[in-house]
């Protein structure tokens, strides 16, 4: 017995993971083949506005496409574009110069066209703006202080920044525009950058990064900061999409090249108004600037709130259903042998405690850029089920191995002197008296992934998170609680329904009164 266990469990295990997810793989994977053009979008509304401008020429071209929204940061989208899970998504020349290709000489445009085609990619003229970073911070605040350029923050050492987690880290963001203005704030603090803004109006905050073309400037009365040493570069909008959909799609791609020069910096940033402070959908502020325009018509259908939270919920549903599914098939066999043999347990549940110690995010970028490298899906519900699998180890794991070693042995002794084999025991009596605590490790699984799966918005796997993302980036409580409220009734069912099926799987003498 132990040899069946030590040796084809954890094999048994793999390839339980691997059909039970192989089935969605290929499925997702035809349904991405099926789509004609896939454009994918960061998290801020200009890209979003850009992205759906992209989709309804397409759509008005005749050519099935789909936009992934809101996909995080520069790399993730980078990334999914030379995989070819995208065909294409909106940039800009800064970015692409600075962070792209960062220590790469690329003195001109023509440069920076040769450099993406080596990697089969791309680029389109300028749309016609150009939406660099600035710093900003309230205007009465900076009247006050007399702050109107970056260098005038050096005046002020106890400043606290508040800056977007990707201006952070990029070559063209903090670390570059501190060296290069030796400003000595030293409270620098990296978050989510629709949360610098109410930081800002509390007060809490004193500056933040913000766009050019951004329509938070004026939701909140900010004063752009002058960039009095010329340290940020152009970053003039453009699409960058794969070579082949030249070769597949090329009237499109012409389409694409149309809008051109179409977009001046007020153009975009009246268009970003509309959607942030007007709460016009990027859906219909696309539609209507093609329309005025390019004469280019297309109609608009959105979804009504109940249509949307019926949609969000079946896709939550669905991580959450199969993550733990594929999580209990390997988590219950590794509890067995945790349980029956104590150094193999000890490896076994010290691996699923380092997993657990991962955050969310982390886990979501190293599964991506893993799963890119091996050619697998980075983007959509596929990393999600797999970091909720994950994650779902060791509370099963946990209690599956103290609920059978909680067994008395005087029962084992008893079993065994009446003949029973092993295989027997362990069926009879180990698991339906571990069965309270096994099916406690689930629920408890079941009910923290309902959690955790919302982390499926920052990578375009639908469920609550995107509504939680999209209200978090327009100031929209609606839109948040589109997703917190029916993600709060979705663990409470859970929980009851677990609940209930311990009525059915726990033996009667062992249900709690």
């Amino acid at each position: 017995m132990k040899r069946l266990f030590a040796g084809h469990i954890p094999f048994a295990a793999v390839l339980a993971l691997r059909f039970a997810i192989a089935g969605g793989i290929a499925s997702a994977w035809e349904l991405a083949a099926a789509q004609d053009v896939k454009i994918g979008s960061k998290t801020f509304t200009e890209s979003i506005i850009l992205s759906e401008c992209a989709t309804h020429l397409a759509t008005d071209a005749g050519i099935t496409a789909r936009h992934v929204r809101q996909l995080g940061g520069t790399r993730i989208l980078w990334s999914a574009l030379q995989s070819g899970e995208i065909d294409l998504y909106p940039e800009y020349t800064g970015t692409i110069r600075e962070e792209l290709f960062s220590g790469v000489a690329l003195p001109t445009v023509e440069a920076m066209r040769d450099k993406l085609a080596q990697s089969g990619i791309g680029m389109t003229r300028s749309l016609g703006f150009n939406n660099t970073y600035a710093l900003g911070m309230k205007d009465d605040t900076a009247e006050r202080m007399g702050i109107r350029a970056v260098s005038d923050l050096i005046r002020y050492p106890d400043l606290k920044f508040g800056f977007s987690s990707e201006f952070m880290d990029r070559s063209d963001g903090w670390p570059g525009l501190r060296s290069r203005y030796q400003l000595p704030q030293m409270q620098v603090k990296g978050m989510e950058h629709a949360l610098a803004y109410r930081g800002l109006d509390a007060h809490q905050l004193d500056v933040t990064d913000v766009y050019s073309t951004d329509a938070n400037i004026v939701l909140h009365d900010l004063r752009v900061l002058s960039d009095d040493l010329g340290y940020f570069p152009d970053y003039n909008a453009v699409f960058l999409y794969r070579q082949e959909l030249q070769d597949r799609l090329p009237d499109y791609v012409a389409r694409l090249e149309s809008l051109a020069g179409m977009i001046d910096d007020s153009s975009m940033l009246d268009l970003n108004q509309r959607v942030e402070l007007q709460h016009v959908s990027e859906t219909r502020v696309a539609a209507e600037f093609l329309r005025e325009k390019l004469n280019v018509d297309v109609e608009v259908n959105e979804d009504g709130r109940t249509t949307r939270i019926l949609k969000t919920s079946l896709a939550h549903l669905w991580l959450v259903v199969t993550s733990l599914t594929v999580a209990i098939c390997v988590a219950l066999p590794l509890g067995i042998i945790a349980a029956k043999w104590p150094v193999q347990g000890w490896f076994i549940v010290g691996a699923a405690e380092i997993v657990q110690t991962i955050p969310g995010l982390a886990m979501l970028v190293f599964l991506g850029v893993g799963f890119a490298a091996v050619q697998l899906p980075s983007i959509g519900w596929f990393p999600v089920v797999v970091a909720l699998y994950l994650y779902s180890l060791l509370p099963i794991l946990r209690n599956t191995m103290t609920g059978l070693t909680s067994v008395p042995k005087t029962l084992l002794e008893s079993a065994t002197a009446l003949g029973l084999s092993s295989w027997s025991r362990l069926w009879l009596i180990e698991l339906p008296l571990a069965s309270r605590s096994i099916l406690a490790g689930i629920k408890t699984t079941a009910v923290i992934n309902v959690g955790y799966a919302a982390l499926g918005g920052l990578i375009g796997a639908g469920g609550y998170g995107q509504p939680i993302m999209t209200g978090l980036r327009l100031n929209d409580t609606g839109l948040m609680l589109e997703g917190a409220v029916p993600a709060a009734i979705m663990a409470l069912a859970v929980k009851t329904g677990f609940e209930l099926l311990e009525r059915v799987v726990v033996p009667r003498g062992l249900r709690l009164k």
